[in-house]
């Protein structure tokens, strides 16, 4: 069976689609993935067939990446319905429709706002399964997306698909526990929950505690890392900081011997080691952590963190801070209080116990071959 992987955006949409590519590799099908021009060389390096939806772009540096910017839901918003489910959307719904008819796969697999593959996939009749990139849900709602998304079907001669169904009508697979999913946004019928890695409970050997802090790739300021870590480094812990490569680390200054900062190290290197992430609350990172029964203090900077967050003050995992007007006591005394109440602790560990519970993503694989043969019920 031959199948195409596709993603729009960073590697935040990516990486969530590894397991089940490689589980398909092992399988013996034969696996392609495709994304931006500019995410070749990181599916290449992942050890992928890769295809470019677009030609590579250089992006541009953000006016002042000095100061955080002020969290607005309202654009994030925006962002999605004009930026994913129209521009994005109909982009990719070209590119992978020809891709898809040079190469032939027999299934697509897209990442959940990867909305042009799902287009895709109904004008040419083939299966689609959706990866879901958004660990909480409520981001991704259907009434935000609808307009750009029916003018788009009608672009592509689509029947009327009023409730989207498109979007969850085959098969939906879930990285994240089921338990943290907002009771509010319900996973999709279909939906099958795995593991994307194997859990494991983080070191208990007594020591310095460690705290891992990262804000992700994208929304990297010098101003908010600087607040953070002059809260962090006078705490009795070791600090591992990691800020992306927009962000050299020199522009923090001077540190202190126990606070260590990398543009990048892979987390599973370091969260065995850790006590708490402090994060911004992105799926990946808030994911890994949980993986390892680690409790966070979260920073969240926009688009699906907020809806993260929330729901781990819901389920008792973390405490929240404001990214705007944080200061390095706020940190240090949140830290310390997140650190000192084995509460914290418990309620991660219970979440890391049922990723571990969950099936690993080669059972996604009888699923996927499920579906070869059959043909998208149009709406």
């Amino acid at each position: 069976m031959r199948i195409l992987f596709t993603f729009i955006g960073g590697s935040g949409h990516f990486r969530p689609l590894i397991p089940v590519a490689r589980a398909a590799q092992a399988a013996g099908h034969t696996v392609a993935i495709a994304g931006a021009g500019g995410r070749r060389p990181e599916i290449t390096a992942a050890g992928f067939t890769a295809f470019a939806t677009s030609e590579p772009r250089r992006h541009a540096e953000a006016a002042d990446r000095r100061t955080v910017e002020i969290p607005d839901p309202e654009a994030d918003v925006r962002q999605l319905a004009e930026g994913f489910a129209r521009r994005g959307a109909r982009r990719h719904a070209a590119a992978v429709l020809e891709l898809a008819r040079a190469w032939k796969p027999d299934v697509l697999v897209r990442d959940e706002v990867d909305f042009g593959t799902a287009i895709a996939a109904e004008s040419l009749a083939l299966p689609c399964a959706t990866v879901l990139v958004l660990a909480a849900g409520g981001f991704l709602r259907k009434e935000i997306v609808a307009e750009p998304l029916h003018e788009l079907r009608s672009a592509y001669n689509l029947p009327p698909d009023p409730e989207l169904a498109m979007l969850d009508r085959h098969l939906v697979l879930s990285p994240f526990p089921p338990s943290f999913r907002n009771p509010r946004f319900p996973l999709p019928a279909r939906a099958f929950s795995f593991r994307q890695t194997a859990a494991s409970p983080a070191d208990t050997t007594p020591r310095t505690p460690t705290v891992y802090f990262t804000l992700g790739t994208v929304n990297n300021t010098t101003d908010l890392f600087s607040r953070v870590l002059a809260g962090l480094w006078e705490l009795p812990v070791n600090v591992v900081a990691t800020v992306g490569e927009r962000v050299n680390p020199a522009e923090l200054g001077p540190l202190p011997d126990h606070v260590r900062v990398e543009q990048f190290v892979p987390q599973e290197l370091l969260l065995p080691q850790c006590d708490l992430v402090v994060s911004h609350g992105g799926s990946g990172s808030l994911m890994g952590a949980l993986a390892h029964g680690l409790p966070s203090v979260l920073i969240p900077l926009g688009a699906d963190q907020p809806y993260n967050a929330q729901r781990c003050v819901e389920l008792g995992i973390a405490q929240v801070l404001d990214p705007v007007t944080v200061t390095s006591e706020e940190v240090r005394t949140t830290v310390s209080a997140v650190l000192a109440d084995g509460a914290y602790r418990r309620a991660a560990e219970r979440v890391r116990e049922e990723i571990t519970a969950l099936p690993g993503a080669e059972q996604t694989i009888p699923l996927l071959e499920g579906l070869h043969g059959s043909t998208p019920q149009r709406s």
